[in-house]
């Protein structure tokens, strides 16, 4: 059977800051399950599969009755991750949905898939959200991404981009001319990490060597612009929260625990 629209959640159980990440516990189930849960939520997704390197988040996700695909512990991406479960699959669109993000709003989902169906020209689809504070504006883990009057990204980068100079030379610097005027904030879009893409795109782009750029930023989105592939950005309506720190997951936990 043919699905025409997969989604792949990567999850590696190794992570620096927070090991184990996919298997934490968030009101009283893995992490990893409540990311398949909002993915299933969207009526356009025919198949969510958990790809993972470590038997263990694929036996929690296999129990929980869910489907889940054990990959190479070699991949340095998570798009080769997702690359390797996509070639076993008949699939027309691939969404890559992030594991860390248990509280993504279905609603973003069906936003970035959008302009893949209405468009069969558009191989590739992000989405991005407003920046609202100095300081994700100068933190280089917050990703910019500018974008084009069509929608499609120009670049992106872990610097402030773009650049307004003429309210740099008047205040001194970045960081006193958005606090001078906040109104500078609206400029920047901050980088989400919600991908889709056409499988046959992915296998290739997978393929790809890595760019100067890529390489320089480590931001792997900048292989496609570097050799001449369009990027779609979608704006999403919900902000969505990852969770890399103990303090994402406190967060979250309490969100959940609201709801």
């Amino acid at each position: 059977m043919t699905e025409r629209i997969v989604a792949i959640i990567p999850a590696r159980y190794a992570s620096t800051r927070l090991p184990g990440k996919p298997l934490l516990d968030i009101a009283g189930k893995p992490m990893i399950l409540h990311v398949v849960e909002r993915a299933k939520e969207v009526a356009a997704i025919d198949r969510v599969i958990v790809a993972t390197d470590d038997e263990r988040v694929w036996k929690a996700v296999n129990d929980a009755g869910e489907e889940a695909m054990m990959t190479s512990a070699d991949h340095q991406t998570g798009t080769d991750r997702l690359a390797e479960v996509a070639s076993k699959l008949d699939a027309e669109i691939i969404v890559n949905v992030q594991g860390d993000e248990p509280l993504i709003e279905p609603t973003i989902i069906e936003s970035a898939i959008a302009p893949m169906l209405a468009d069969d020209s558009i191989v590739m689809a992000t989405t991005c959200e407003p920046i609202d504070s100095l300081e994700d504006v100068l933190n280089p883990n917050v990703v910019k991404v500018v974008v084009d009057n069509a929608g499609f990204a120009l670049y992106f980068s872990r610097q402030p981009i773009p650049f307004p100079r003429a309210e740099v030379n008047q205040y001194g610097s970045l960081a006193e001319a958005l606090k001078a005027n906040p109104a500078l904030l609206k400029l920047y879009a901050k980088h989400t990490g919600l991908y889709v893409y056409r499988r046959d795109f992915l296998l290739k782009y997978a393929g790809l060597h890595t760019t100067p750029l890529e390489r320089t930023e480590l931001l792997e989105q900048l292989r496609a612009l570097e050799n001449g592939y369009r990027i779609k950005v979608v704006k999403a309506a919900h902000r969505s929260i990852g969770v890399d720190t103990p303090e994402d997951l406190a967060r979250v936990r309490q969100l959940m625990a609201q709801r």
